[in-house]
């Protein structure tokens, strides 16, 4: 009996640091710099909303490589100063080959972003430096993610989840 409430003690002492440890990470992540990705669309048509996850797909393929040893969002703004002209290109390729006659520009600014859901971390609104491409006139819906930390990518594969070393510890000892 000794033996079984020591170890329920245990269990919750450390579900307690782990739960702490978790909201720890996300208070961490909020209170980072962030550079956030924005497309916006030509109008809300289908089309138009569709060919803006088309070029959304193609500029963030381009971009991983380019951003993935990133350190710093200054340094992540530097390569995509450097890359502006070929998004704008690649993005232009994208919206010509699927028939459309409207170009894309970009450009680099701060823009107001509303409170946005990672899995189980809520990023809070707010104003965030931002990479914004806008597909003709850019009056439809839009799209955003976080590009530093490199969010989008995890997001876009379905790969992002956040882990608790404890919990995967205590999940081992009773597996």
């Amino acid at each position: 009996m000794k033996k079984n409430l020591s170890l329920l003690i245990i269990v919750v002492l450390l579900s307690i640091f782990a739960l702490s440890g978790f909201s720890c990470s996300a208070n961490n992540l909020n209170n980072r710099p962030m550079l956030r990705f924005h497309i916006r669309a030509h109008s809300n048509s289908s089309n138009d909303q569709e060919i803006k996850l088309t070029v959304r797909d193609a500029v963030l393929n381009h971009l991983e490589p380019r951003l993935k040893n990133a350190q710093s969002i200054p340094a992540a703004v530097t390569i995509l100063e450097r890359e502006s002209n070929s998004i704008v290109a690649l993005s232009n390729r994208v919206l010509a080959q699927h028939g459309f006659n409207y170009l894309a520009s970009i450009r680099i600014g701060t823009e107001f972003f509303p409170s946005r859901m990672y899995g189980d971390i809520v990023i809070q609104s707010g104003y965030f430096k931002a990479v914004i491409i806008e597909l003709g006139n850019g009056a439809g819906d839009n799209w955003w993610c976080v590009l530093y930390p490199p969010l989008c990518y995890l997001e876009a594969r379905g790969e992002f989840r956040y882990r608790s070393l404890l919990v995967d510890l205590i999940s081992g000892w009773f597996a």
